[in-house]
């Protein structure tokens, strides 16, 4: 079990439910959140990854949440992420662009966190 805190923003109740049952046996915590609350959730929980949805945030938003959280590591979902969204997203300081389903996409972005933060703690 990887020792994260995971907070989830996400717009498709199908896709949340998926990430749900995919991370939290995996993850010490997973929250969900809605997109106003979404920085308080950070906070409160002592996030380590936030998921969130670009159908709910923008790229300056995301930008604006990079950097105000620079210990969290952004993973984006958007239904039709491709590599120009992809690079847009990275520029704005996000960790991965995935698409909502790809569940495994959005875990080994969370795995790559635990592993970055191990060799940085050692």
């Amino acid at each position: 079990m990887l020792s994260l805190n995971v907070v989830l923003a996400q717009h498709d109740p199908a896709a949340v439910s998926s990430l749900i049952n995919n991370l939290r046996g995996q993850c010490r915590a997973v929250t969900i959140s809605k997109k106003d609350e979404v920085r308080q959730e950070l906070l409160r929980s002592r996030a380590d990854v936030a998921v969130l949805d670009l159908e709910m945030f923008s790229l300056p938003e995301v930008k604006n949440i990079c950097n105000e959280f620079k210990n969290v590591s952004i993973v984006c979902t958007h239904r039709l992420a491709d590599d120009e969204l992809w690079t847009d997203v990275m520029n704005a300081g996000a960790a991965d662009c995935c698409l909502p389903t790809d569940v495994n996409g959005i875990l080994f972005a969370v795995r790559r966190y635990a592993a970055r933060s191990a060799s940085a703690a050692a």
